[in-house]
């Protein structure tokens, strides 16, 4: 019955390897939001090069690619005879983190892709939705007093995984999400690394700002050769 995990593992990378943001950038303005900004294919990035809108469309494809495997684990969990609850849930833990790594390192997009907040957080509301969206407002609140999109990434990501952990201490929630949600919280800190290093130097954009071509790119948005 175990046979689910590796499966899991390889519906969850497929999913979150739909690269939606570089999607998005080409359908909208027909470049590759990787060439700009901070190089990522996340909302943030996309809403620096291509609108708010484009942004919004991002996020909820993101999203979606987050909660779906969860729900694929859980339902691969049950077609495989797992009958325990906790046991299918380390079937869907499998699903959302590949679909983090693949959200990170896209097979469909040449393994770059984006830094997995919103994605990491769709699984995590698919897992537990009270949970979850009762760090909104904390994010929220984070983004209106400093305008940094990363802090908030770099602040709820462990902030998640903590509160994962506790409720599954007090056996709330399944030990395998708090599982998930520290390994998915470990690879966003790890893509944030320039992030906090402009953080502790003072340079990090704010919202709105930062969405300059590269230098090592030409007009037409391939890489350049110089």
């Amino acid at each position: 019955m175990w046979w689910a995990i590796p499966v899991a593992a390889i519906i969850g990378y497929t999913i979150g390897s739909i690269p939606v943001g570089l999607i998005v950038g080409r359908v909208t303005r027909g470049i590759d939001v990787r060439d700009y900004g901070s190089g990522v294919t996340g909302a943030t990035n996309v809403i620096r090069t291509s609108g708010l809108k484009a942004g919004i469309v991002t996020i909820i494809g993101d999203v979606a690619k987050g909660i779906a495997p969860v729900y694929l684990g859980l339902a691969l969990g049950n077609l495989a005879g797992i009958d325990v609850h906790d046991d299918r849930a380390w079937v869907a833990a499998v699903a959302a983190f590949a679909a983090v790594v693949g959200h990170i390192w896209p097979v469909f997009a040449g393994f770059r892709g984006g830094k997995a907040v919103a994605s990491g957080f769709g699984a995590a509301l698919a897992m537990n939705p009270l949970a979850s969206v009762a760090l909104i407002p904390v994010a929220a609140l984070v983004v209106g007093a400093t305008r940094i999109m990363s802090l908030m990434s770099i602040t709820m990501a462990p902030a998640l995984a903590l509160l994962f952990a506790v409720l599954a201490i007090i056996d709330v929630s399944p030990p395998a999400y708090a599982f998930y949600a520290t390994g998915a919280a470990a690879l966003i800190l790890y893509k944030h690394r320039p992030n906090i290093d402009r953080l502790i130097a003072g340079t990090e954009p704010r919202i709105g700002r930062g969405g300059d071509k590269h230098a090592s790119t030409s007009k037409d948005g391939a890489p350049s050769r110089t």
